[in-house]
């Protein structure tokens, strides 16, 4: 059985084709790994600072505070496009707004690759930043919205992998880069590939960001829309194309259906999050992804070089320390792509929260009675890494994009994705303070503490999602 797609529809989206009577796993996965290029590109924007801030600093002279500011210029971008995404998103569609989000990585790649000046910097990271802010919003958003109920949390999981994809081959290009500059590429004659890649080599590892850049911006154009958005706008035999190959006609027909009916239930207004049947949502939204940056994860991937310079390690070393870091995170993703649908989103938020304090406390410890010369160190964090990646990295991003009501998914989104970034800019901005005052043993039982009610949080007011559809999630606050 097939359905009929009219050549007025596939002109509309080069993704549309015939319809196979029981959808196509190959189909999904597809559209979904395009969208979670995005998350490559955020992973690898926000990594790849880790190994430029100790030669821009050198370079520039900048003091601790203006330190701070570099690592946490991008954030600022962040916080800026995480909070215009879901309106735009929800006008012009997730998939342009995409589009937009790949355009700012590339010229961000440009912008970072040529300044002469710590401001010039700056403001290539802010642009960065943008693009980031973005596609962290949109691409998880977009995956949430494609996928059916049973997958749908291993596919958002997907995005949280692009992530950490991102991260490690962003420490690997730096640490790759930084070895060449010294050893094979020592010789290279003067001229701009030299100031680039040897003398200047901070500039090499920000313009790698141009090649995935690239990537994504070819490959969205054969994705189609998000049909949820698409039924939100009218276009439901549009939606209803786009369902059918993902889980067939028949399935494809019931949830045209439920959109309709949960669509039509909805004001269409931001303020909708404030009524009090959606109030248990919004705090959620909130506080889900500020728990998930206390916990200092970003510190690990900013300033691991740094951190690992302080322990007695070598900055080759250090690098190679966060690229081992990098890979942990990216093994324990897939705990969760593979457990997130079966055993739940709670317990393993429950289970991943306590080793994270558990692991931040043991950091502390190490720090404080100097035990930090040996391999023991950099063990402790590959295991705080792994608690990390199998918990507060991905479900935060998947609960975010599952409870918030149709007409409104983006621009509510947003706020939960703007909780993120202002708690990652927090701590980015405040760890060189606390790490020169506080020193790192207090500066890691501090974020322990932190992170510590978030384990009776997600016990006491997050709701298990796993296997319900968008829909039944949105009339599931009506029942309150």
């Amino acid at each position: 059985m097939h359905t009929t797609v009219t050549s007025a529809d596939a002109n509309r989206d080069p993704a549309f084709g015939p319809t196979p009577a029981q959808g196509s796993v190959l189909y999904l996965s597809l559209v979904c790994l395009v969208a979670a290029i995005g998350g490559l590109l955020f992973g690898f924007d926000t990594a790849v600072i880790s190994g430029t801030v100790v030669s821009v600093k050198k370079q520039f002279g900048l003091t601790e505070w203006t330190e701070g500011w570099f690592v946490s210029s991008a954030i600022v971008g962040c916080l800026l496009g995480s909070s215009i995404a879901g309106m735009l998103s929800d006008r012009f569609g997730r998939k342009k707004i995409l589009i937009l989000s790949g355009v700012l990585f590339l010229a961000s790649a440009v912008a970072t690759t040529i300044p002469q000046t710590p401001f010039g910097l700056i403001c290539g990271r802010l642009v960065g930043g943008l693009g980031v802010g973005i596609a962290s919003m949109l691409s998880p958003l977009f995956i949430s919205e494609f996928s059916p109920p049973r997958l749908r949390g291993r596919m958002v999981a997907c995005y949280q992998l692009a992530i950490t994809i991102g991260i490690v081959v962003a420490y690997f290009t730096n640490a790759l880069l930084l070895y060449l500059s010294e050893n094979t590429w020592a010789d290279l004659a003067a001229g701009p590939l030299r100031w680039i890649l040897v003398d200047e080599v901070w500039r090499g590892m920000f313009a790698t960001l141009g090649i995935p850049a690239v990537v994504f911006l070819f490959l969205l154009v054969f994705i189609p829309e998000s049909p949820r958005w698409l039924c939100k706008q009218g276009r439901h035999e549009e939606a209803r194309v786009i369902l059918s190959k993902v889980g067939g006609p028949d399935v494809a027909a019931v949830e045209i259906r439920e959109i309709q009916e949960t669509v039509a239930m909805e004001s269409g207004s931001i303020l909708q999050v404030f009524e009090p049947w959606l109030r248990r949502a919004l705090l959620i939204g909130i506080l889900l992804p500020i728990f998930s940056q206390v916990s200092g994860i970003n510190v690990i991937i900013y300033y691991g070089p740094k951190i690992f310079e302080q322990a007695n390690f070598t900055m080759g070393d250090a690098l190679g320390g966060q690229v081992t870091i990098g890979l942990v995170n990216v093994l324990f993703t897939f705990v969760a792509i593979w457990k997130v649908d079966h055993f739940g989103r709670k317990p393993l938020l429950l289970a991943g929260i306590t080793g994270l304090v558990c692991t931040l406390g043991l950091v502390s410890q190490f720090y404080l009675y100097g035990l930090t010369g040996g391999k023991a160190l950099v063990v402790c964090f590959m295991a705080y890494c792994a608690c990390f990646a199998a918990s507060l990295g991905p479900i935060p991003w998947i609960v975010i994009s599952e409870i918030f009501p149709t007409r409104i998914r983006g621009r509510a989104m947003s706020i939960g994705t703007f909780s993120i970034w202002a708690g990652c800019a927090v701590v980015a901005q405040t760890f060189p303070w606390l790490n020169k005052n506080l020193g790192p043993a207090m500066t890691f039982w501090l974020y322990a503490v932190l992170l510590a009610p978030a384990f009776f949080f997600v016990r006491w007011f997050v709701p298990e999602t796993k296997g319900k559809s968008l829909e039944e999630i949105e009339k599931s606050w009506h029942g309150q």
